[in-house]
């Protein structure tokens, strides 16, 4: 109904080359966060290498690093998310999975970096259901097929009723 408005195919190209541009700029933005990050890593496992602070059997060390480490993945990874092409059919879908691992990678570095000593009960449970409530959206989404082939292979189904004799 919304095609038969006039210049709608105007407003929707315009709309679409805006979005490609802001899907530009955030790339262009992610990637320098990214690289940015990945830069302080390595600095920062150049500097623990050179001054032989590098213990792996200190907690402490290995949280600031893996939490460094999962800072540029949950950065790429956001990249990744941008990067879906909107005219896949299932690109919402994907997008909506992307997201949802987005916020289970942040939450499980947010239980990396988490300091034991001075936690207390409720931070714990507000992330242990945080993780759980993404796991359950997850699972909800990840084998769910787009509209569009449902509806394909329903018609197609229905196109030859001889068949199911």
């Amino acid at each position: 109904m919304i095609k038969s408005f006039p210049g709608f195919f105007k407003v929707s190209s315009l709309f679409d080359l805006f979005e490609e541009c802001a899907m530009l700029v955030l790339t262009l933005c992610v990637m320098v966060v990214a690289a940015l990050g990945l830069v302080h890593v390595v600095y920062a496992v150049y500097e623990m290498i050179r001054t032989a602070t590098l213990e792996p059997s200190n907690p402490a060390v290995l949280q600031s690093l893996f939490g460094l480490c999962f800072t540029v993945l949950i950065a790429l990874e956001f990249k990744h998310s941008i990067l879906v092409a909107p005219d896949t059919p299932s690109h919402s879908l994907v997008r909506m999975r992307s997201v949802l691992l987005i916020g289970m990678m942040a939450t499980v570095r947010k239980f990396i970096v988490l300091d034991l000593s001075s936690v207390d009960v409720m931070q714990v449970l507000a992330l242990s259901a945080s993780v759980l409530a993404l796991g359950i959206c997850y699972w909800l989404v990840r084998n769910r097929k787009p509209s569009s082939e449902i509806s394909m292979s329903a018609t197609s189904y229905d196109a030859t009723p001889h068949e199911i004799v």
